[in-house]
């Protein structure tokens, strides 16, 4: 596996150097937001990870820059934030994933793990279709009542891939983790909480879609009334 990491701090630098080694990871170190730019362009990395606090430009900025440009690879976001509305930011600007410092490596190899096994995952189906949905898997592109929504993120797209995959059956937030998301439950609910937020201001009719089963989690459900 190959990992570009954009760290301005040099001892959080020195540690992923170190774990890399000994995961037997090829990593690639960059100190600002446009030399890790730079790096990106130059070279095909499995993986991103990438500090929100950057000079240059920050981490959200080259997130964002990255996914406009039409990359799919897989990025994790490190950063000292733990709102909501900062993961709420980072989500949108495209990030699969979310690491709040500090941090353990072993945790982080877990996430590291989760996502690239997840972004290599054959689709079972080349297209979804439901009433209400059509989903082409290949190109992610995603039809809603008629109407195409192009603005979800790629972690918005696997949750709603993962809910038409299995409708109408109740997933609890640690299940919804460890089955879209891929790793283990670490303590922050508030992950899934504000991808389905999003999700349900993002699709037409969304929250008489995507339904609370209070005490347990979330499921999908399409009804007639919802169309």
């Amino acid at each position: 596996m190959r990992i570009l990491a954009v760290e301005d701090d040099p001892g959080v630098r020195s540690m992923l150097e170190l774990f890399f080694s000994k995961e037997g990871i090829a990593g690639e170190f960059a100190e600002d937001g446009l030399a890790g730019y730079e790096a990106f362009k130059q070279d095909d990395f499995d993986l991103l990870i990438l500090d929100w606090m950057l000079p240059g430009m920050d981490g959200m900025a080259l997130c964002r820059k990255i996914r406009e440009e039409g990359s799919n690879v897989p990025i994790i976001m490190l950063t000292a934030k733990d709102s909501e509305s900062d993961q709420v930011i980072g989500f949108e600007m495209g990030a699969d994933d979310y690491v709040t410092k500090p941090f353990s490596p072993l945790a982080l190899m877990a996430r590291i793990r989760a996502v690239a096994r997840r972004s290599r995952q054959p689709e079972a189906s080349d297209e979804i279709r439901t009433a209400y949905f059509r989903v082409n898997m290949e190109t992610r592109e995603v039809i809603a009542d008629g109407k195409p929504i192009d603005n979800l993120t790629p972690k918005e797209f696997d949750l709603l891939v993962y809910f038409l995959q299995h409708p109408r059956q109740v997933f609890s937030r640690e299940q919804l983790l460890e089955r879209v998301w891929g790793y283990e439950f670490y303590g922050d609910e508030r992950t899934v909480d504000v991808h389905i937020k999003r999700l349900r201001k993002k699709i037409p009719a969304g929250e008489s879609l995507i339904h609370t089963v209070w005490g347990v989690g979330y499921k999908l459900e399409e009804r007639q009334d919802a169309h």
